[in-house]
């Protein structure tokens, strides 16, 4: 029985907060976000939710700002509200590159998320495919972080690819993700060795390993801009690849990522829910998104539960 949860969320996940409320079969939380002609933001949670274990659905995707103080201001009015737990639920956590210093007198605004979060009133936090896995010590409350591989792999599976597949970590930081998704598929690993000139610019050097004739999985956390996967794609096509896919769990697709993407080699985008699509991303034929709500429900389950979510964690 789930008679003591309740989920809410603000304007960012509305879809994916109502498949999730499918799965766990119970109704979405009255709650009601207004803002005011000066830009000021005012929750009203319509409904009593004293003693409940209070989940919040709030990906602080763009809108960054705004969807973070809804966020924020929701996790306040619950609090006051006299809930027993409130679980922030952040299936994309916005801020997460700026995870160090990378330059003298650089904030490390990541941390100043979550204090942010635990300061509002949050007592636990789960989220799905952080960028660096070391934001989970940035909180002192309990954090659950999953990953998007279970339903990426099924949907590999599915696809039943004909020649030698090749997973491809599109650049140094992610080869520890793509050797472990291509080892659960009986794939090659290969990298590509790639330079920052700047933010959002990425310059393709050479790659490491053999891509000729097989079919290229790029593996990422994040496309934004698309600048990597376009240019890694260019690459792998130069090396004699024979078919080219993207698997990324958080679709950003921020200024010219759709124009790359029809242009690029990209035969196929794999995308979840944890971030809606923009109109233009949604009318983009390459891009295919699954749903990461049964994954979340489930999480959401064992949480309120006291079970552990540790089987989760692929």
């Amino acid at each position: 029985m789930l008679s003591k949860l309740r989920l809410f969320c603000g304007n960012s996940n509305g879809e994916l907060a109502l498949n999730i409320c499918g799965y766990l079969d119970i109704q979405l939380g009255k709650c009601e976000v207004r803002y005011f002609s000066d830009g000021e933001i005012c929750v009203e949670i319509s409904e009593s939710v004293r003693g409940m274990d209070v989940f919040v659905i709030q990906s602080t995707c763009y809108p960054s700002n705004e969807n973070l103080m809804e966020l924020l201001i929701m996790i306040d009015a619950l609090k006051r509200a006299s809930s027993s737990r409130i679980i922030a639920v952040l299936p994309y956590y916005g801020y997460a590159r700026q995870d160090r210093k990378v330059a003298p007198r650089s904030p490390i605004t990541a941390k100043l998320i979550a204090d942010l979060i635990c300061t509002a009133g949050a007592t636990r936090v789960l989220s799905m495919d952080l960028h660096a896995g070391q934001i989970q010590g940035f909180f002192n409350i309990p954090f659950d972080h999953l990953y998007a591989t279970p339903v990426l792999l099924e949907y590999i599976e599915q696809k039943k690819f004909t020649k030698e597949i090749a997973v491809v970590s599109p650049d140094a930081g992610g080869v520890e993700r793509a050797r472990a998704f291509a080892k659960r598929i009986k794939a090659s690993l290969c990298i590509i060795d790639k330079r920052r000139t700047g933010p959002n610019v990425a310059e393709v050097m050479n790659i490491i390993g053999d891509v000729e004739g097989k079919e290229c999985i790029m593996l990422d956390d994040i496309v934004d801009t698309a600048g990597t996967l376009t240019q890694g794609a260019k690459a792998l096509k130069e090396n004699g690849a024979a078919s080219i896919y993207a698997y990324c769990t958080h679709a950003v697709l921020s200024g010219p990522a759709i124009e790359r993407l029809n242009n690029s080699d990209i035969k196929e985008l794999i995308v979840t829910d944890t971030i809606p699509l923009n109109e233009n991303a949604g009318n983009c034929s390459k891009i295919k998104v699954l749903t990461i709500s049964n994954l979340l429900g489930e999480a959401i389950r064992r949480i309120y539960g006291d079970d552990s979510v540790s089987s989760l964690f692929v």
